[in-house]
């Protein structure tokens, strides 16, 4: 579930470069505006994941003449109101988180609170990580205190979490793959991005010790890892000087005896 909805591992199918969409948004007669969306989209995280237009938009992005069409699902860009749901045809957690926020409430309430395109923007849509939690983003619609305070609760969970990454970037390096530690880190850390959408301070705090603890598990798991390679490395070079020094005696003891 996790691995679709926050869009950790490529999809299956590759994109294809030529498609209906990006020939017409990238011809003459398509504004500015219209014609910068391919470079924003190529630079995004969804195209990293293979996620093409057709998967947000709908319609056939394999025949210019169905790309825009209703019967093919087609739907263009969403009101401001409608893209939570838009959005969340994929990041299915994440929009149950939202709805219960604050955002979510102040969205439904009025028709003008911020939406996931407020912070993450639209088709430039790059990894989520916890700087997007700043004073610039967050003032243009409130106070930057209480974002301030949310930030400062996931910071050591986010920096754990990237030491981790970075562990088992260099574990694979050595040609050691602990797909249970990595299995373990995607589920935790899918959650605990979900967690940034409530918005709630109190809820953030206790669910941050839940997390801290499993990724300490994990850290102890591949530090443990880590250990064994290294003891493996200090035998393996024990046992090649204890082979050359056997073989410099045995040398010698032939060479007395041929003399």
């Amino acid at each position: 579930m996790f691995e679709k909805e926050f869009l950790s591992k490529p999809w299956g199918v590759e994109i294809k470069e030529e498609s209906a969409c990006l020939e017409c948004h990238m011809s003459d007669v398509m504004s500015v505006e219209l014609q910068q969306i391919p470079q924003d989209w190529k630079a995004s995280w969804h195209y990293q994941n293979n996620v093409s237009c057709h998967d947000c938009h709908g319609g056939d992005s394999g025949d210019a003449t169905m790309a825009m069409s209703h019967q093919r699902s087609f739907i263009g860009k969403p009101r401001h109101d409608d893209v939570p749901e838009f959005c969340g045809k994929c990041h299915i957690g994440i929009l149950k988180n939202y709805v219960e926020s604050g955002h979510g409430k102040a969205l439904k309430e009025t028709g003008e609170g911020p939406n996931c395109v407020s912070c993450h923007g639209s088709h430039n849509i790059q990894k989520v990580n916890i700087d997007i939690i700043n004073s610039q983003r967050c003032s243009q619609c409130h106070s930057y205190d209480r974002a301030k305070i949310i930030k400062q609760a996931l910071f050591l969970t986010d920096k754990k979490i990237e030491k981790i990454e970075n562990d088992l970037n260099v574990l694979k390096k050595k040609g050691v793959y602990p797909q249970t530690e990595e299995m373990t880190l995607f589920d935790t850390q899918a959650k605990f991005r979900s967690l940034f959408h409530t918005i709630d301070v109190s809820v953030i705090r206790d669910k941050t010790y839940y997390f801290t603890k499993k990724l300490n598990e994990i850290e102890e798991n591949l530090q443990a890892t880590f250990q064994e390679l290294n003891f493996r490395r200090k035998f393996s070079t024990f046992l090649m000087l204890l082979f050359a020094c056997t073989w410099i005696v045995v040398s010698l003891i032939s060479k007395s005896r041929n003399d």
